[in-house]
C-alpha cells in the first residue's frame, strides 16, 4: 500500500513555481521588471499579507508562504548563484583593473555613508547610543547586490561607467559583511567567550579559506571539468557545476566569509577556463529561480500593517537613507572620475539599502545592540528602499541621459549635423577606432559624417576640419537629423555592448535598408548583433587572430597574395558561422570547432594538436 503523502511538504515549492509562472510572463508583457512582481507576490502571499487571515480562514494557509526562515535559507543561494555567474563573466585581469573602484570608491562609500547615516540617526534621537548608531549606519550603508546587478543586466548597463562603479562598491560591501557580523558578536555582552583575539583568529581563518579556494581551484577545476566533459553527459556536467558552487560557498561560510564571496571567487577561477560559457549556460536556470525565491522572501518581510501604524515616520526614514547615501555616492563618484550623469545614476542605484542590512539589523537586535521596535521599523525601511530599486534605476537611466545632453558644450560641438548629402557613411563613435575608419574613407574619397557623445573630442576634431558632430546615435530622431535615410552605410565603433546594441536598434527602426557594420566584443556579441540585424559584425578577438596570422605568414615567406586570399576566406567562414550560430550556445566554441574541422581536412598533425587542445 502506498504511503500517505503530506501535501503540506510540497505546498511552498508548488506555490512558488505557480507564482513564477504567472509573474514572469505577465510582467514581461507589461515591460516591468519581474523583480517587482516577486516582491509584490511575497508581500501578498507572505505572513504579513494573506497569512494574517489564516486564524479566521484556515484554507488560506494553502495560498501563503508560511515558513519565512526556510525560504530565506533557500533564498540565500539566489545571491550565491548570482555572484558565481558574475565571477564567470570577470577575470583576474579585469578585477585588477577595478581595484581602485573596489577598494577606493567602495571603502569610502561604506565609511562615509555609515558615518553620515549614523550621525543623522543619533542626532535625531532615532537611536539612543553611539554603538547602535554605528551598527545602524553600517547596515544601511550597504546596498543590494541581488537586485542592483540583475536590474543593470536587464538594462544591459553593467559595462557602463555607472555599472562598473556600482558593481565595484557592491563587491567591497560583500567583503565587509563577515567582519561587521563578527564585530556585532564581539559587542554582544551575552557571549563573553567572544574576544578581540578570537576576532583576529577569524580574520586569519578567512584568509586561509581564500587561499585554499583560490589555490585548489587553480589546480583542480580545469582537470575536474575536463574529466566530467569526457562523459558527454549533460546531467553529470550540471551536477559538477552545482557541486563547485556549493562546496566553495560552504567553505567560505564555515571560515566566516559570506557564501556569495566564495562562489564569486569560484566563478572567477572558472572564467579562465574553456568551460566558462558552458558552465554559465548550465547555471542560469538555477540562478533565475533562486533569485526569484530571494525576492519573494524579501517581500515576505514587508509588513504593510506596521507601515500603516506610522507611515510618515517610515517613509521619511526611507527617504533619508536614499537621499543621504545618494548624495554621498554622487560626491564620491565625481572624485573617482565619473561625470555628473554617471555619478547620479550610481547614487540612485546604490542609495537604497540591501539584503545584508536585513541580516545585520537582525543580528544586532538579537545581540541587544538595537532596540527591537526601532530595529523592526528599520527592517521595514530597508525592504521599502529595496522595493524601490527598479524604479530608481529607471529614473537614474533617464536622468543620466538628460544630464549628459544638457551639460555645457563647446560652441563647435553644438553645430547641427547636415542631412542633405547623399551617399555618405555615418560613423557612430569617433574614438581611436572611428578615427581610423574615417581616415580610410578619406583615402578612398568616400564622404562621411561622424557622431560622438564626448563634446571635447567633437570640438577638437572639428577644429582639425573633421566632419564630427555631437549627439547620441541611440535616438532615431538624431539619426534622422543626420540623414540616415540618404546614407549608404552606418559604421558603429562604440566600445560598450549596450551602446552598440542601442544604436543598431535605433538605426533599424529608422531605416531598414541601410548597411550596418558594427564593432563586436567577441563571437557571442557578434552573434547577438546579427540577431539584431547588422550586416557585418567585426569581433575584436577574431580580427586580432586573423591579423596575427597574416603577419606571421608574410614574415615566414608565404606570398602576400595567397595570405590575403586565405585571410579573406577565413573571415567569410567565420562570418557565416556567427550568422548561423544559435545565441543560446557558445559561438566561441562553434568557431573553435570550425577551426578544428578545417585542421582535420588539411593536416593530420594539426588535427592531433587541435584534438589535444579541445580535450
Amino acid at each position: 500500500m502506498a504511503a500517505a503523502i503530506d501535501l503540506h511538504a510540497y505546498q511552498e515549492p508548488i506555490l512558488f513555481l505557480a507564482t513564477a509562472g504567472i509573474v514572469v510572463p505577465l510582467f514581461h508583457r507589461l515591460k516591468i521588471s519581474p523583480v517587482l512582481g516577486f516582491l509584490a507576490a511575497g508581500a501578498l502571499l507572505g505572513p504579513y499579507g494573506l497569512g494574517r487571515l489564516i486564524p479566521n480562514y484556515p484554507w488560506v494557509d494553502w495560498l501563503t508562504f508560511t515558513n519565512p526562515e526556510g525560504t530565506s535559507r533557500l533564498a540565500e543561494f539566489g545571491v550565491v548563484f548570482l555572484l558565481f555567474t558574475i565571477g564567470i563573466e570577470l577575470s583576474w585581469q579585469r578585477l585588477r583593473t577595478l581595484r581602485r573602484l573596489v577598494f577606493g570608491f567602495g571603502s569610502l562609500q561604506v565609511l562615509l555613508g555609515a558615518l553620515v547615516l549614523g550621525l543623522a540617526f543619533y542626532a535625531f534621537k532615532t537611536v539612543e547610543t553611539i554603538t547602535a548608531a554605528t551598527v545602524v549606519g553600517l547596515a544601511l550603508a550597504l546596498s543590494s547586490t541581488a537586485i542592483v546587478i540583475p536590474v543593470l543586466a536587464e538594462q544591459k548597463r553593467l559595462n557602463t561607467a555607472a555599472g562598473r562603479a556600482s558593481f565595484s562598491a557592491l563587491l567591497f560591501q560583500d567583503l565587509l559583511v563577515a567582519p561587521i557580523l563578527f564585530t556585532i558578536a564581539v559587542l554582544d555582552t551575552s557571549k563573553p567567550d567572544v574576544t578581540l583575539s578570537s576576532f583576529a583568529v577569524l580574520l586569519l581563518q578567512a584568509g586561509i579559506a581564500l587561499v585554499l579556494i583560490i589555490g585548489l581551484g587553480r589546480i583542480i577545476l580545469r582537470p575536474f571539468f575536463q574529466l566530467v566533459s569526457t562523459t558527454k553527459s549533460p546531467e553529470l556536467f550540471m551536477a559538477a557545476c552545482l557541486l563547485v558552487v556549493m562546496v566553495t560557498s560552504l567553505i567560505a561560510a564555515v571560515s566566516g566569509l559570506s557564501m556569495a564571496l566564495g562562489a564569486f571567487i569560484a566563478g572567477i577561477l572558472l572564467s579562465e577556463t574553456e568551460y566558462r560559457r558552458a558552465v554559465d549556460v548550465t547555471i542560469q536556470p538555477f540562478k533565475g529561480l533562486l533569485l526569484g525565491v530571494f525576492f519573494v522572501s524579501v517581500g515576505m518581510s514587508l509588513d504593510l500593517f506596521r507601515f500603516l501604524e506610522a507611515p510618515l515616520l517610515i517613509l521619511s526614514l526611507a527617504a533619508t537613507v536614499v537621499i543621504i547615501k545618494g548624495m554621498t555616492i554622487v560626491a564620491l563618484g565625481r572624485h573617482f572620475g565619473l561625470n555628473t550623469a554617471e555619478a547620479t545614476e550610481t547614487g540612485l542605484l546604490l542609495g537604497p539599502s540591501g539584503e545584508f542590512a536585513l541580516v545585520i539589523l537582525g543580528a544586532a537586535m538579537i545581540a541587544g545592540l538595537v532596540p527591537s521596535g526601532i530595529g523592526q521599523n528599520l527592517l521595514l525601511v530597508t525592504t521599502l528602499t529595496m522595493v524601490a530599486i527598479p524604479l530608481l534605476a529607471r529614473l537614474g537611466q533617464r536622468l543620466s541621459r538628460k544630464l549628459e545632453v544638457r551639460k555645457p558644450l563647446d560652441p563647435l560641438a553644438t553645430i547641427a549635423p547636415p542631412s542633405d548629402e547623399v551617399g555618405r557613411v555615418i560613423i557612430a563613435g569617433y574614438g581611436r577606432v572611428g578615427q581610423l575608419v574615417g581616415e580610410m574613407l578619406d583615402r578612398h574619397k568616400v564622404p562621411y559624417l561622424a557622431i560622438d557623445l564626448d563634446p571635447a573630442r567633437v570640438a577638437a576634431e572639428r577644429r582639425a576640419g573633421k566632419p564630427v558632430y555631437y549627439g547620441d546615435g541611440s535616438y532615431p530622431e538624431f539619426l534622422r537629423a543626420c540623414g540616415i535615410d540618404r546614407a549608404v552605410a552606418l559604421v558603429i565603433t562604440l566600445d560598450t555592448l549596450s551602446s552598440i546594441e542601442a544604436v543598431v536598434s535605433a538605426a533599424r527602426q529608422e531605416c531598414t535598408e541601410i548597411t550596418i557594420v558594427a564593432r563586436a566584443r567577441d563571437a557571442r556579441h557578434a552573434t547577438q548583433l546579427y540577431e539584431l540585424g547588422v550586416d557585418d559584425a567585426v569581433p575584436e578577438t577574431i580580427e586580432a587572430s586573423l591579423q596575427l596570422s597574416e603577419a606571421v605568414l608574410s614574415d615566414i615567406g608565404v606570398p602576400m597574395g595567397l595570405v590575403i586570399a586565405s585571410i579573406h576566406e577565413r573571415r567569410d567562414e567565420f562570418r557565416e558561422i556567427l550568422k548561423k550560430s544559435n545565441p543560446n550556445r557558445d559561438p566561441d566554441r562553434a568557431v573553435f570547432q570550425a577551426r578544428r574541422r578545417v585542421g582535420k581536412a588539411h593536416s593530420p598533425a594539426m588535427t592531433e594538436q587541435a584534438t589535444q587542445v579541445d580535450s
